[in-house]
């Protein structure tokens, strides 16, 4: 996988409403439930929606360094990809490794 799965909207507004509501997805399988959370967040947030998203997600106490089935965490993944520093950079100011 090289990136984010969809296209993020540009100039679009998300309410705190809709940013929190990505905590209550739940995985289909066997994923770690933050793990999940943390990819969905970072495939269908902007930057700027993802940093107000990992404020809330490490202010209900949830796990920034949730592994995947693989053993990776959020960060190691998305630093794979060039591309994706602003979000790792998000991830390490909130204590991610």
């Amino acid at each position: 996988m090289s990136g984010p799965s969809q296209p993020k909207v540009e100039g679009e507004q998300w309410s705190d409403e809709r940013i929190a509501g990505f905590l209550s997805l739940k995985p289909h399988d066997d994923m770690n439930v933050d793990y999940h959370v943390l990819l969905q967040a970072y495939h269908h947030m902007t930057p700027e929606f993802f940093a107000r998203f990992i404020k809330m997600f490490v202010d209900t106490g949830r796990d920034l360094n949730a592994l995947s089935p693989q053993g990776q965490s959020i960060l190691g993944r998305i630093s794979e990809h060039e591309s994706s520093r602003e979000y790792a950079e998000i991830l390490k100011v909130h204590g991610a490794r």
